[in-house]
Parts: structure tokens; C-alpha cells; sequence
């Protein structure tokens, strides 16, 4: 079953600020510069629920209990949620950046081509799962082959990213105009658990 889940990542386990879990529920940024929990711990947030629903959908292609349509439904999901977050970055989080700091331009460029190379590997992963939406065996062991270089690229890109930009965003000002698709997935499909 697949149902619509809007979600706005909890600031919880974080490898970047020492892998504590907090106790109970941790407060989330908010929009505006008394934020409860600062821009760069939220990205790692977003980048661990992101590894999460990657990780996901290749433990289902691996033991592959859900038919097909099921797997494949939940890799475009993925590849959507993921697209999202480099779109939000690519034109606000990154843009606002480099208006305060022309210094990142650099650093900056270096995510964007990170961006384009990773929207290169989506693209192929959902023309597989497109494929096996209505075929069986061959293209999900394609998609799980497709996964695992983008996990690898993935992990790469998040943590040069948090390292490259962390303390630039903590000593961001406003984010009201790029955080959502930045820091949460609302409306992105994912499976029920």
C-alpha cells in the first residue's frame, strides 16, 4: 500500500554533530532566525532521510517481497524526493548563499555538477523502474546496479556538502524562501510501513 506522507525531517540521530539521539521530540528549524536547531543539522537530517528511503528501496529490490510494480513505484518515489531536494538547493538554498557568501561560488559550483551528474543516474533509474512497472527480474536487478553507484556518489556528495557549507548555513540569516524543498519532503510518495 502506498499513501502520501508529508513530512518535515526531525532533527534526531545526526553523524556530523556526534550521532546523539536526543530524547523525545527534537524541535525542527523554523522560518526564521530564532531556529530552534541550526541549518546545517538539518541538512544532515534531510541527507539521513534521504539515505534512508534509498536504503529502503534496495533492501525491498533485494529481497524483492513486493511485486514489482510496488518496488519500481517506490524507486520513482525516491528519485522524486531526491530531485527535489538538489532542485530546492540548486535554485534557493544555494542562491541565497552566494549572495551572502560570493567566497562558496567555488564550493558552490562543485554541488551543482555533483547535481547534474547524480539527475544523470535518476534519470536512468526511472526509466528502469518505468520499464518494470510492467516487466519482471531483469530490469530490477538494472535499478539495484543503479542504486548502488548512486549510494556511493550520494554518501560522497552529503558529506563533502555538509563539511563544504555547514557553518556558512548556521550562520545563515533568513530561510523562508528555499527550506521546505530543502529540508522536507511534502507530498512525495512513499511506502506505507
Amino acid at each position: 500500500m502506498i499513501e502520501w506522507e508529508q513530512h518535515r525531517v526531525p532533527v534526531t540521530v545526526s553523524v556530523r554533530h556526534g550521532g546523539a539521539e536526543p530524547k523525545g521530540l527534537p524541535p525542527v528549524a523554523s522560518h526564521n532566525t530564532d531556529r530552534a536547531a541550526a541549518l546545517s543539522l538539518q541538512l544532515s537530517q534531510a541527507h539521513q532521510e534521504l539515505r534512508r528511503r534509498l536504503n529502503d528501496v534496495r533492501t525491498g529490490l533485494g529481497r524483492r517481497r513486493s511485486n514489482d510494480d510496488t518496488l519500481a513505484t517506490r524507486c520513482l518515489a525516491f528519485c522524486d524526493a531526491l530531485t527535489t531536494h538538489h532542485e530546492g538547493e540548486d535554485a534557493g538554498l544555494f542562491a541565497q548563499l552566494l549572495r551572502e557568501r560570493p567566497d562558496l561560488a567555488g564550493t558552490v559550483t562543485k554541488l551543482v555538477q555533483d547535481h547534474g551528474l547524480i539527475a544523470s543516474i535518476l534519470t536512468q533509474v526511472r526509466e528502469l523502474a518505468d520499464r518494470a512497472l510492467g516487466a519482471q527480474g531483469r530490469d530490477l536487478e538494472a535499478i539495484g546496479r543503479e542504486l548502488d553507484g548512486l549510494a556511493a556518489i550520494m554518501e560522497s556528495h552529503f558529506r563533502y556538502e555538509e563539511r563544504a557549507i555547514g557553518e556558512a548555513l548556521d550562520d545563515h540569516g533568513d530561510d523562508t524562501d528555499w527550506a521546505d524543498p530543502v529540508f522536507s519532503f511534502r507530498g512525495q510518495v512513499t511506502p506505507a510501513p
